[in-house]
């Protein structure tokens, strides 16, 4: 690739028209930071790189201030955008594919003289579908019943509750007022409709007064805060009632326990070093700490979920909603896949954990801390 590219060999390669980039400009989204020879503004890599992003986040049909959030995330860098950008395709492609599908089996009934019911009709664009085929993150990462139970017990009688690293809104109580605090732009877009209202802000930093909620949650999010024991200080500042559900890697032992990361993926016990303990995390809030087991048949796919179901972690849908494989790398995440593989086909695996069929919840060191 050239250098820099002029704005007129940009329009063409991205088939965008020069008034596109023009206005991407204007409005700060992507400025072309290099000169020509005779003095006009081209595109720099990075431009270049940036407008990449810009222009398929858009093409995804997100908005241009939710696509300048997206790209300036500091927490981001290229390799995080384009496998965000992979999994958001892949869903896209695999909703167009189901969709292929039920038209297809309507072709084929009108063919045949069968006319299909509105039902049936409606069934085949409608949520029925998009259950079916699901995408990356909302269709693994859903609220695990049992483990809900124990997080909405431990709110007790908090009728606002502020739900801190929200996601897509899993755990959220239903029978509550709940406000919503999350930081990414594509985790705020893929929450459902009719879900809490959400608030674009960073755990350390929450908009609010001194006890605005009477009880602040937070599910599975603590590892992604830049500064965990901020966050958790804000949380009991807005709230007088503080739950989190988190995982306790104090003891290495749990490395052990957990099949996946003592045989197949160990780089995990470099992701939480000089992460704060889980006692530290209790202390910084007046917290008491309760084991939570993961039930056999979890319906939440988090990192541990699939203990007793091995054959899902194959699945790429699976890891792309789990940050811990983007984060391992995609070298050491293709060698552990492999080897897994190769193991369940052996019948290696099975002769290593004899013991997990029988069990039907598992000790992984998952934490829910209340104060």
């Amino acid at each position: 690739m050239e250098e820099h590219l002029t704005v007129g060999r940009v329009a063409e390669l991205a088939e965008v028209t020069v008034r596109t980039l023009h206005h991407y400009d204007e409005i700060g989204l992507v400025r072309p930071s290099a000169r020509t020879a005779a003095g006009y503004r081209a595109y720099a890599v990075a431009d270049v790189e940036r407008l990449r992003e810009v222009l398929a986040y858009r093409r995804l049909g997100f908005g241009l201030r939710e696509i300048a959030d997206l790209v300036d995330d500091p927490a981001t860098d290229a390799v995080a955008h384009l496998r965000r950008l992979r999994g958001l395709l892949l869903d896209q492609r695999d909703r167009a594919a189901g969709m292929v599908t039920a038209i297809d089996k309507e072709l084929e009934a009108r063919a045949m003289g069968i006319r299909t019911t509105p039902e049936e009709q409606l069934r085949g664009v409608g949520k029925q579908l998009y259950d079916t085929i699901g995408s990356a993150y909302p269709a693994t990462r859903r609220t695990e019943p049992r483990i809900a139970a124990r997080v909405w017990e431990a709110l007790g009688d908090a009728r606002t509750v502020l739900n801190v690293g929200a996601g897509t809104g899993s755990y959220e109580p239903p029978d509550r007022e709940v406000t919503a605090v999350e930081p990414s732009a594509v985790m705020r877009a893929l929450r459902p409709a009719g879900a809490a209202p959400c608030v674009a802000a960073g755990a350390e930093s929450l908009p609010f007064e001194d006890r605005s909620f009477d009880a602040a949650m937070a599910f599975s999010t603590v590892h992604h805060w830049q500064d965990p024991i901020a966050g958790l200080r804000e949380m009991r500042r807005v709230a007088r009632r503080v739950v989190v559900f988190t995982h306790d890697a104090t003891d290495t032992g749990w490395l052990h326990r957990f099949w996946l990361t003592r045989d197949y993926l160990p780089e995990v016990a470099g992701l939480v070093t000089g992460r704060p303990s889980v006692d530290r995390l209790a202390r910084a809030i007046g917290a008491r700490m309760e084991p939570v087991l993961i039930p056999w048949d979890c319906a939440d796919g988090f990192f541990e979920a699939y203990w007793r179901r091995p054959e899902a972690y194959l699945d790429e849908h699976v890891r792309r909603a789990i940050s811990v494989w983007t984060r391992v790398g995609p070298q050491a995440e293709k060698r552990a896949v492999d080897a897994l593989r190769a193991d369940l086909a052996s019948g290696r695996w099975a002769e290593r954990n004899p013991d997990l069929v029988d069990l039907d919840a598992a000790e992984l060191g998952l934490r829910l801390l209340v104060a």
